[in-house]
């Protein structure tokens, strides 16, 4: 099967981010989104957690393509959709 396409370009790179540059930025996802969600749930004086700040990122890039396409949302969407699928078990 030959995965030389759009789709499989846009899913490499954002596998390519969230396993490499932004973990080593951000460090591990599980810590990094869990401090976002200490900080949501102050502001918000409702439980956030790490899965839920990555589902609203995702969310957050998708609302931005309304404007119109950006490849980099798409990357950046499908990586925080990948991340909350891995915080769900956490």
């Amino acid at each position: 099967m030959g995965y030389d396409n759009k789709r499989s370009r846009v899913l490499a790179e954002a596998m390519d981010l969230v396993n490499g540059q932004r973990n080593r930025d951000y460090g591990p996802p599980e810590s990094n989104f869990r401090r976002i969600a200490d900080g949501w749930s102050i502001i918000l004086q409702t439980d956030v957690t790490p899965e839920m700040v990555a589902m609203c990122m995702a969310w957050l890039k998708m609302a931005r393509l309304v404007n119109g396409p950006h490849e980099d949302s798409y990357v950046d969407a499908a990586a925080y959709m990948a991340l909350a699928a891995e915080l769900s078990e956490c």
